[in-house]
C-alpha cells in the first residue's frame, strides 16, 4: 500500500532543517519514517536556486577543513614509506 504523501508545510519544514545543519538526513527521515532516497529526491529537485551566504560560507569552511585534513593524511603516509 502507498504511503500518502507528505504535506507540503512539513516538507517544507524538513527542508529547513537540514539545510540549516540541525539534524542529518537519516535522523530526520527516521523521525518522519521517511526513506533517505525520499529526502535526497527532495533536496536535489531544489537544487535549482543559487546556496545562501550562510550555506556558502558553510562549505568553504567544511571544503578547508577536508582539504587539510587530507594533507595531514597524505604527510604521514609519506613519512611511512621513508621509514620503510
Amino acid at each position: 500500500m502507498p504511503k500518502s504523501p507528505v504535506p507540503a508545510d512539513i516538507k517544507r519544514q524538513i527542508l529547513d532543517r537540514i539545510k540549516q545543519g540541525e539534524v542529518s538526513i537519516t535522523q530526520i527521515a527516521q523521525e518522519h519514517g521517511l526513506s533517505d532516497k525520499t529526502i535526497y529526491r527532495w533536496l536535489s529537485k531544489g537544487a535549482t536556486s543559487a546556496p545562501s551566504w550562510l550555506e556558502l560560507n558553510k562549505l568553504k569552511k567544511e571544503n578547508s577543513a577536508l582539504k587539510e585534513l587530507l594533507g595531514r593524511v597524505m604527510l604521514e603516509v609519506e613519512l611511512s614509506k621513508k621509514k620503510n
